[in-house]
């Protein structure tokens, strides 16, 4: 599956395809893309369909895409690495939508003032701990 969502219709109309206004645009491939600006995205283009599949769905589809970037990371080109790490991002950030949950925001509670572990920016936390 290389494409998040995509086996969920593989019949879209144009008018589903097709971004309503020019602020509905996807980010030009010269952009920066910002995790709040992806989650976004994401939900754009998928939240119907991501509330109807729920979380339990979802996240099948997520450790589908894991086992996914396994295979790639153990013997897939880059090309494929690339992909994989995108859809596994994707189905993260689905998930998150369906629960409402801001990654960003997420994300900087929890790493924003350095590791959770030791509380350092470069973590000190011996190996056997997780931070």
């Amino acid at each position: 599956m290389s494409h998040p969502h995509r086996s969920e219709s593989a019949n879209t109309s144009s008018a589903q395809a097709a971004p309503s206004s020019p602020a509905a645009q996807s980010p030009s491939p010269a952009q920066e893309v910002t995790l709040r600006g992806f989650q976004e995205l994401i939900r754009r283009m998928y939240v119907e369909k991501d509330i109807q599949r729920g979380v339990d769905g979802t996240f099948m589809w997520l450790i589908e895409e894991v086992g996914e970037l396994a295979a790639a990371l153990r013997s897939g080109t880059p090309e494929q690495q690339r992909e994989e790490f995108a859809d596994v991002l994707a189905w993260l950030t689905t998930i998150a939508n369906v629960v409402g949950v801001d990654l960003t925001q997420a994300i900087l509670e929890k790493y924003g003032q350095g590791c959770p572990g030791c509380g350092h920016w470069e973590c000190t936390c011996s190996d056997e701990e997780k931070p």
